[in-house]
């Protein structure tokens, strides 16, 4: 009898499938990186959009507060405190959006200050969580390194 077999043996199969999952799991390693820095980059762009909004309000009412006489937020967890810059409709937006690309806690994951002449906004970094991306009214931008209570800030200005 004469056997002509066509296809491959198993052990050829399993060194194929191998291969493919090496390969898929350095492919998965790149995109997980990649996915970091995606939210690294929100985060640091719906920041950077709060400064145009908080100037907006500054020239409508003279203050940075959703009227005249904004209520000073002192250094903790952003929220929505009324009579403040963090009450505004699309800042509070922009600090949820940041937040929620850290993780699914929105806006609590922020740390935010203000006063009717000052404000700043810190947002731990996706990548390096130890660290925070910080915006303020004198235009900063940077990364902050918080350390106990500070949230980032030094007084009412990013450190």
């Amino acid at each position: 009898m004469n056997r002509n077999n066509k296809g491959f043996t198993l052990i050829e199969l399993l060194v194929v499938i191998a291969i493919i999952g090496i390969l898929s799991s350095i492919v998965l390693a790149s995109l997980n990186t990649a996915r970091g820095k995606g939210a690294d980059a929100a985060i640091k762009g719906n920041l950077e959009g709060i400064r145009v909004q908080a100037e907006m309000l500054y020239d409508t009412n003279g203050g940075y507060g959703v009227d005249a006489t904004p209520t000073a937020f002192t250094a903790a967890a952003c929220a929505a405190t009324a009579d403040t810059l963090f009450a505004d409709t699309v800042i509070k937006g922009q600090i949820t959006s940041a937040g929620t690309a850290v993780d699914s806690d929105g806006m609590a994951n922020g740390s935010c200050v203000s006063t009717a002449s000052e404000w700043a906004v810190s947002m731990p970094l996706k990548t390096a969580p130890s660290t925070s991306w910080c915006v303020d009214s004198t235009g900063a931008s940077r990364v902050v390194s918080p350390a106990g209570t500070d949230k980032g800030f030094s007084g009412n200005a990013c450190k």
